[in-house]
Order: C-alpha cells, then structure tokens, then sequence
C-alpha cells in the first residue's frame, strides 16, 4: 500500500513509522525541513512541502497513493485547507485529523472518508486498522489477541454464520453485527451512525453493507478478512 501522511507531528509521525516498518511506501510531508531531517531515515520518503498551497500540493503523487491522511492538528486552519486541496484532487481514500467538535462538523461536511480523533485513538491502532484489508477499528487485547470490527468480505453476502463458517475455518468468533444508518446531525447534515443488531448467534444473517465485530488472534483476522 502507497500513503502520505501530512503533518509530522508526534500522531503523524509515529504512525508513518509504523506504516513504513510494516512494509508500506510512505511519503512523510511536512512544511517545517527539521522534522522532514529527523524521520528521512525512519520513513520511507519524506518531503518539506506546504500541503495548504494548492501549486505545491501538484508535486504529490495523488494518482499512485492508496490513502492521504491529514494529520495536522496544530492548526485547524491549516489542517482544513490541506484536507480541502486533497478532496480537490481526488484523494482515493481521504482520511483527517479532528481537534474539536466544530472541527469535525466541518470535515463531515467536506465528506471526507475517515476522520481520526488523536487524543482518543492511538498511531498503533490505525496502522493495524490500515494494514488489514477492511479493518475498521481494533482494540489491542492480552498476547496475539484483538477485537476487530471490519466490514463484511463479499463472499460471505446473505450467509449465516453457520454457513460461512468462520470459526471453524479460522478460530475467530463473530461478537455481532453493526449496520451503518444514514441520520441528521444538528446541522442537518446526513452523517453515518452506527447501529448494534445484538448478540450473533448460528442463525445471524451476514450483509455485505454491516460491520462484523470480531474476536480472535490477529493473523487468523487477517486470513479471514483477506
């Protein structure tokens, strides 16, 4: 998978490590040249670009990356122009960073793909949550363990869990279900809310369109969501 990761700040950083000593290509962006110095040999590619003048931003590789992520957070302003230039130019899957509720308002309007909340989630979790194909979210549990929530492969479409068989065939455990439902916010902008269908059981229809939350060791999840 191909990033850039704008903004080079401890969040930004650390998870543009992280990517890069999993195997990604990496492009760190930063308008200040010391921070671009201090990671050039931790990160694939670093580059001292300002990501919020639009002439600039034409030197990125756009077309060729997998994910932008915005990670700026010290300035809002700057954090928000930046996003508004990579929606622009079409960022295949476009993922920001939120400092305040008003923020976050602003980014859902922009409708950007993901937004991500530093202060709540760490580097460690969004690089396990984009390094698994459909991985959503993963909370770190006790040795090899997690729990995922990841959307539905395809091919399990309209079966139930006995039939798809998941825990026999990888040892993981489907906890529930969750479907995404379009609501109004305050602002009366149709956000995605999610909505828990219960405890899974035998009988628990899968859809392509929900989330499974599931239980068990990270490659066994990786095998399954591959």
């Amino acid at each position: 998978m191909k990033y850039i990761i704008i903004g080079l700040g401890n969040f930004g950083a650390s998870l543009a490590q992280k990517l890069t000593r999993t195997g990604n290509e990496v492009i760190g962006v930063d308008s200040q040249m010391a921070k671009v110095e201090l990671f050039k040999e931790k990160i694939s590619h670093t580059i001292c670009l300002d990501a919020t003048d639009e002439q600039a931003v034409t030197h990125l590789p756009l077309r060729d990356t997998d994910v932008v992520m915005v990670c700026i957070g010290e300035d809002e302003g700057a954090n928000i122009l930046a996003t508004a230039l990579m929606k622009q130019k079409k960022a295949k899957r476009l993922i920001s960073r939120a400092v305040s509720p008003l923020h976050e308002t602003v980014l859902q309007a922009m409708h950007v793909d993901e937004i991500i909340h530093p202060e709540e989630e760490t580097a460690e979790r969004w690089a396990k949550k984009l390094n698994m194909h459909g991985v959503l979210d993963s909370y770190e549990l006790t040795g090899d363990y997690c729990i995922v929530e990841a959307k539905v492969p395809e091919r399990y479409d309209g079966k139930t869990l006995e039939q798809a068989g998941l825990n026999k065939k990888y040892g993981v455990i489907v906890l529930t279900l969750i479907a995404i439902q379009e609501e109004d916010n305050e602002l009366g902008l149709k956000v995605p809310t999610p909505k828990t269908k219960g405890v899974a059981n035998a009988q628990t229809e899968l859809t392509a369109d929900d989330i499974m939350v599931l239980y068990g060791k990270s490659e066994d999840i990786r095998k399954l969501l591959e």
